[in-house]
């Protein structure tokens, strides 16, 4: 299991409200979150955000800290 994947299977909710705040643009389709479906999320949030895989997964480990 990726680092990613623990943070958000252990917090998504919080995670949720610091993408809302971060990224105004993000819609609730685009945080939608589904057990096992972590790699789908973070293609989503790539795609929709212009960066890395890198990027994203290193943005979220910032917030869970």
């Amino acid at each position: 299991m990726s680092a990613f994947t623990q943070q958000v299977k252990g917090n998504w909710n919080e995670l949720k409200g610091k993408f809302k705040q971060q990224y105004a643009d993000l819609t609730d389709d685009d945080l939608l979150y589904e057990d096992g479906k972590e790699d789908e999320l973070l293609g989503k949030l790539q795609k929709k955000l212009g960066k890395t895989r890198e990027e994203v997964e290193s943005e979220v480990a910032s917030w869970s800290r």
